[in-house]
């Protein structure tokens, strides 16, 4: 796994970035949750934010190539929408049709604007383009390690769909840690239904 050049979490008690390896889960009650109260717009990407999305896919992983379901994916040709907060990027998801159905390459949100919407507001976007595209379903795979994503993907009406057991080993050469010091070993897809 390349080693992540910024931190991908924010923590909501202190505020501190957290790289991948230091971040860790907390339970709270509804009433006990961080409360962010961010205005942002979704749009799709046009060509003059290509310096802003690859500066996003940097910060989120180094780089705008991303391997999932057996597949290179390039970012930068994919179908990208965009969230901004007062005018400047906070978050990015990337698309491509896939196997007849709409896989999400890349979904980050800057940690200060983590659970905020963001990515909701971006993930129903995504359902728009696969509906207008007649796709029935939407895809996505990510590590076992990934608990935010698979926390996130599943309270968006996403089920397990396959488990490719020791892929992400596999393709490193071993199981890397990964969130929480977790050993990434698999790739776990899941995918919705669009209606």
């Amino acid at each position: 796994m390349p080693e992540a050049p910024y931190p991908q979490y924010h923590c909501p008690v202190c505020g501190k970035e957290l790289p991948l390896e230091d971040a860790r889960i907390t339970v709270t009650c509804s009433d006990h949750a961080p409360e962010t109260d961010v205005a942002f717009e979704v749009r799709e990407a046009v060509p003059a934010d290509k310096r802003d999305i690859e500066a996003i896919c940097d910060r989120a992983w180094g780089e705008t190539e991303f391997d999932s379901f057996g597949v290179t994916f390039d970012v930068m040709s994919g179908i990208n929408l965009v969230a901004e907060v007062d005018g400047s990027f906070a978050g990015l998801l990337s698309l491509a049709v896939h196997g007849g159905e709409l896989a999400i390459v890349l979904l980050t949100v800057y940690p200060e604007s983590q659970g905020s919407g963001v990515g909701s507001a971006l993930l129903e976007r995504a359902v728009g383009v696969a509906t207008d595209k007649h796709l029935p379903f939407i895809k996505v795979a990510t590590t076992n390690d990934n608990i935010p994503a698979l926390y996130f993907y599943q309270r968006q009406g996403f089920v397990i769909s396959e488990v490719a057991r020791g892929l992400a080993a596999d393709k490193h050469g071993s199981a890397e840690p990964g969130f929480s010091d977790i050993p990434v070993r698999d790739e776990i897809r899941l995918r919705r239904p669009v209606a």
